[in-house]
């Protein structure tokens, strides 16, 4: 389903070159369950940006369910993010202003979804998310756990292929953070592929996939048999 090939990503830094990827080959198989590890700047957080289509590669070929992305516009892409991935962040990324419910609701009212199927898919995202007492209330009124789920039924509410988390338990305590990552699981479980940045080799463990970057390049990858 994820299938990448030679991918290089050079940043120009003033009058340098800096190589944040090295011809990074790897394919993840619908369903998958993978963490990426490494230390600060060792590109798993390109890598995330590349396979989420928020950034693209210099050099190498990135397809998507058999769709060449590499060699689409942004808009082309930007119709394939939002409808094929969902992003969970570190910092959560909700709109202040809004509350849980209209936060969950963004990326329907965005894809023109109707107004009825809007109400009933957040209703239901709000349950699954142990929620719906809170779907009234703006970020600043949950806790950061609560802010998360959010952030996952946001993520998940257009029924993507992929979820892709970049450290998503990085701002929260110990029971809140394995909380949200039994929500992510249990989310792959369904069928849906699970992506996961982190530099917590306990979190990293818990994926049937490993993968370790050190200098923008895989120095590791091993599987659960």
């Amino acid at each position: 389903m994820i299938d990448l090939q030679a991918i290089e990503r050079v940043f120009e830094v003033g009058e340098e070159q800096v190589h944040a990827l090295h011809r990074v080959s790897l394919r993840f198989a619908a369903g998958a369950y993978a963490s990426i590890m490494g230390p600060s700047g060792s590109g798993k957080s390109t890598l995330l940006n590349i396979i989420g289509l928020l950034d693209r590669p210099t050099e190498g070929r990135y397809r998507l369910d058999q769709v060449a992305t590499t060699e689409l516009d942004d808009t082309e892409q930007a119709r394939i993010r939002r409808h094929q991935i969902g992003f969970v962040f570190q910092s959560f990324h909700l709109v202040p202003r809004l509350t849980a419910a209209q936060n969950i609701e963004l990326p329907l009212v965005l894809a023109a979804v109707a107004p009825a199927e809007r109400k009933q898919r957040v209703a239901a995202a709000l349950q699954d998310m142990d929620l719906a007492d809170r779907a009234d209330h703006r970020p600043d009124q949950l806790s950061g756990g609560q802010r998360q789920r959010v952030a996952i039924a946001r993520a998940t509410i257009m029924r993507p292929q992929v979820i892709l988390a970049d450290e998503p338990t990085g701002n929260l305590d110990h029971s809140s953070g394995s909380s949200v990552l039994e929500t992510l699981e249990t989310l792959n479980r369904q069928g849906i592929s699970l992506i996961v940045v982190t530099h917590d080799p306990e979190i990293g463990q818990r994926a049937r996939r490993r993968i370790r970057m050190v200098d923008g390049s895989i120095a590791e990858d091993s599987e659960s048999a």
